[in-house]
């Protein structure tokens, strides 16, 4: 389906483990996290259930900027950067753990946008060629995901596994089927 999947995707191991990085992904980095443009709108039309799930800070932020960033250097749309380089939707609970505003409220039910698809197929990268018209998907390696590569090595969880419904939510799930038999006929 024009969609050029780098082996790491289905050969790495990997299962978020937030007890040990406390959801680090959403606060360091030179960028917001990737979004597109439908959603941006969606963020847009829902900041205000969102910003009930966020901290002053962000709030504060909101009332006087837009919900998405363009970067320039990077050429993409994202979400915004705190001055502290947290993501603008970024909330704490109270053991501290980093959790996603938007995610939140739509696990409340308050809003139907789950969160932007980049943070959900994390530690999955999609890079689009317009030109050549296909998606090449690349595992991004982070040092901070040390601890989830290797609980993923404990249990055996694949990337594309791990993944399994943010697959499923961007590409629908006979495409997740069809990659699984793929990998399964190839091992």
């Amino acid at each position: 389906d024009d969609v050029l999947i780098s082996d790491d995707v289905v050969e790495k191991n990997f299962i978020c483990n937030l007890s040990a990085c406390k959801g680090a992904c959403c606060w360091k980095g030179d960028y917001g996290a990737p979004i597109t443009e439908a959603e941006a709108k969606q963020i847009e039309e829902n900041i205000e259930i969102i910003m009930e799930y966020l901290p002053e800070e962000a709030k504060k932020y909101l009332k006087s900027h837009k919900t998405a960033k363009f970067y320039k250097e990077a050429d993409l749309l994202g979400t915004p950067l705190l001055k502290n380089m947290a993501c603008v939707y970024l909330s704490f609970d109270e053991e501290g753990l980093g959790l996603c505003g938007i995610e939140k409220a739509y696990n409340d039910k308050k809003i139907t946008f789950q969160k932007p698809i980049s943070c959900h197929l994390y530690p999955i990268r999609v890079t689009k060629n317009e030109e050549q018209g296909f998606e090449a998907w690349n595992y991004e390696k982070w040092d901070i995901c040390k601890a989830a590569c290797k609980l993923g090595n404990e249990h055996q969880v694949r990337i594309y596994t791990f993944v399994k419904d943010a697959i499923i939510r961007y590409k629908g799930k006979e495409f997740y089927e069809q990659l699984k038999a793929y990998v399964e006929s190839h091992q």
